[in-house]
């Protein structure tokens, strides 16, 4: 997955986000909050741009979709790492809450990991919009300060965009990328498919 010379400009810009991750935490040690913010916005900007050039110049792959799902969640950790840093005390009256899609998430990559030996790559479009919830929220957050009825609304987004995620995996035997979402998955003969996507 990680062999440069066979990288398409898609697949790059998923890259950026992985390469990114040790400076922002370096920034997040030292303290830095608005540059923080305005590196993680550039992060964030670029899982937009990824799959916008990979669907507009039709280079989809199952490497590509494996690169960006390890971009986004090693992004979403940094996100996390970052306002549990410089947004302590939001995330001490709120943990109960943030726990719940958490762990939701956890259990969901034990599943993956346990059937599929690596992380799903369904880029359902619920987990699209949760990714641009949660994305607008850390961002507002660390910007101009919590706004609650978006964070409880992320909250629900993700609880269920979870849920989705840890169905389609028990639907599909092997592992598939770019799966629109349950009710598109009854209709995809991948479900049936004795062949495994590498």
């Amino acid at each position: 997955m990680l062999t440069f010379r066979n990288f398409n400009i898609a697949d790059w810009f998923s890259f950026y986000r992985i390469f990114a991750a040790p400076f922002l935490l370096v920034i997040i040690w030292l303290g830095e909050r608005e540059l923080f913010s305005w590196l993680l916005l550039v992060s964030y900007s670029t899982d937009a741009i990824d799959g916008f050039l990979a669907r507009r110049l039709k280079i989809t792959s199952p490497r590509g979709s494996q690169l960006d799902s390890m971009g986004d969640q090693i992004t979403l950790v940094v996100g996390f790492l970052g306002i549990l840093k410089f947004e302590f005390g939001f995330i001490q009256t709120h943990y109960q809450w943030i726990l719940v899609p958490l762990t939701l998430y956890f259990i969901q990559m034990i599943i993956a990991f346990g059937k599929y030996g690596k992380a799903t790559a369904f880029h359902t479009y619920l987990a699209k919009f949760s990714a641009v919830i949660q994305s607008i929220f850390i961002l507002w957050l660390l910007f101009w300060g919590p706004v609650l009825w978006l964070f409880y609304f992320m909250i629900f987004i993700g609880i269920i965009e979870t849920i989705e995620e840890i169905i389609l995996i028990f639907m599909y035997p092997h592992w598939v990328a770019g799966v629109k979402g349950y009710f598109w998955a009854g209709n995809d003969k991948r479900r049936y498919s004795e062949r495994k996507e590498k």
